[in-house]
């Protein structure tokens, strides 16, 4: 049976989670790989609004396995206050539809308030994190002195990983003003939270494969997007993981060959939270009106988000980074009633075209979008199900974006309601 990995193209908020959610009852298991609750996916479903943070997508379809992976960063204070707020919506979360590998690095408050202090300094350019720890934690995991959910098993274990934790953070913090971390209070809350947590933990690669080889259907959801992955993104602009399709391997415990469809969600235009170059940035009334009827704010933070026209140029490259097989076209709907639009078809440089965004930080503050202008529509794709609802000028947008980024689209999403959905190719096709 096909399994499928959701990334997403661009620099996040591409409405992965209504697609991962849509291409979820197609599957048995949903795995989330990378990132923290740092990310957020919102679900419409039957006109109630789910905010999803640490959880997968999936956990909102009966009869589904959601897993999170070792590639995620966790905080189990969070996990557990966002799971009793899923409960009281009515979905029921138990160890039989939710299982934690056992070797995910948890975030601590430590985490949270190096990453806050930090952004604090005026003196040093500001990456723009949400400040809940997600890089705090991604170094300890590299620097060995993380807390892992196996750790929470074990009273001695737990001290010692603690001890050597503190014996770094500790120093730290007083380098930036901040009082030493209370070693006896910290023990108490994970020996708390221990009992919650625990039980939902197992080896997840295990799970898996036991799951690939009795035919099950795995989808792997994957969050933000690649233009924020740590080698690949914006640098240092960038999320602390590994954001692209290779990281579902290496961030659930299966291997490559597991793989068999990238699925790559794009917004039909584009959006950024946070610092960083964004080469197709519109600060004027075309910026204004995308933010505005695409509701563009963070599911996380509820920052505004930064708008733009759709670059053809970086999607083509996220997708050869990701070995995307096709896209998701999302909020396709908020380009309607535009006389015309735009499309980023290269850049500009020092008198020189690029056809890909180069690493080098300063250039990428230079360069300059070059436009392609294609004509609008008047009429309405909100809601539409198939292509014969679509305006001719809104199918032809979609036939150029597939030839610029060369890439075909294999979903259009007109809605953020889960069945208006075009489906073009199934992704879990055998």
């Amino acid at each position: 049976m096909a399994n499928v990995v959701v990334v997403g193209t661009q620099w996040g908020d591409e409405g992965k989670g209504k697609i991962v959610d849509w291409l979820s009852e197609r599957a048995d298991v949903i795995a989330r790989f990378q990132g923290g609750h740092n990310a957020g996916h919102t679900l419409v479903i039957d006109d109630e609004v789910f905010k999803l943070h640490a959880l997968p997508s999936g956990v909102v379809r009966g009869g589904k396995l959601s897993v999170i992976g070792n590639g995620v960063v966790l905080d189990p204070w969070h996990l557990i206050k966002e799971i009793d707020g899923i409960r009281s919506q009515g979905v029921e979360i138990t160890p039989d539809n939710l299982i934690i590998a056992e070797n995910t690095p948890l975030i601590m408050p430590y985490h949270g308030e190096l990453d806050r202090a930090r952004e604090g300094q005026v003196s040093v350019a500001k990456i723009g994190t949400t400040g809940r720890g997600i890089g705090p934690c991604y170094e300890d995991k590299v620097g060995r002195r993380v807390l892992r959910v196996s750790d929470l098993d074990d009273k001695a274990t737990l001290e010692l990983r603690v001890d050597r934790a503190l014996l770094h953070h500790n120093p730290l913090r007083k380098g930036l003003g901040l009082e030493p971390v209370d070693r006896n209070v910290l023990l108490t809350s994970l020996q708390e939270i221990a009992a919650k947590i625990l039980p939902y933990a197992a080896p997840v690669w295990k799970v898996l494969n036991e799951k690939r080889r009795a035919g099950k259907r795995i989808l792997f959801e994957g969050a933000q997007g690649a233009l924020l992955d740590i080698d690949f993104g914006t640098y240092p602009f960038v999320t602390s993981s590994n954001v692209i399709a290779g990281q579902a391997a290496t961030g659930t415990g299966v291997g490559p060959g597991v793989i068999d469809y990238v699925l790559g969600i794009t917004k039909a235009y584009t959006t950024r939270v946070g610092e960083g170059p964004f080469p197709t940035e519109l600060n004027d009334a075309d910026g204004q009106r995308l933010g505005e009827q695409g509701h563009e704010f963070g599911t996380t933070t509820g920052r505004k988000r930064r708008c733009g026209w759709f670059d053809a140029c970086l999607v083509r490259q996220t997708c050869v980074i990701s070995g995307v097989n096709g896209i998701s076209l999302t909020k396709l709907d908020v380009l309607d009633g535009f006389d015309e639009l735009k499309i980023c078809v290269g850049y500009e440089l020092d008198g020189n075209k690029l056809d890909y965004l180069p690493t080098a930080a300063d250039k990428q503050a230079r360069v300059k979008p070059i436009y392609e202008t294609v004509e609008g529509w008047s009429d309405s794709t909100a809601g539409a199900r198939s292509w014969a609802e679509l305006p001719a000028q809104a199918i032809k947008y979609v036939r150029r974006i597939e030839e610029l980024i060369d890439c075909p689209v294999a979903l259009v999403s007109t809605s953020p309601e889960r069945e208006d959905t075009i489906l073009v190719t199934d992704p879990f096709a055998d």
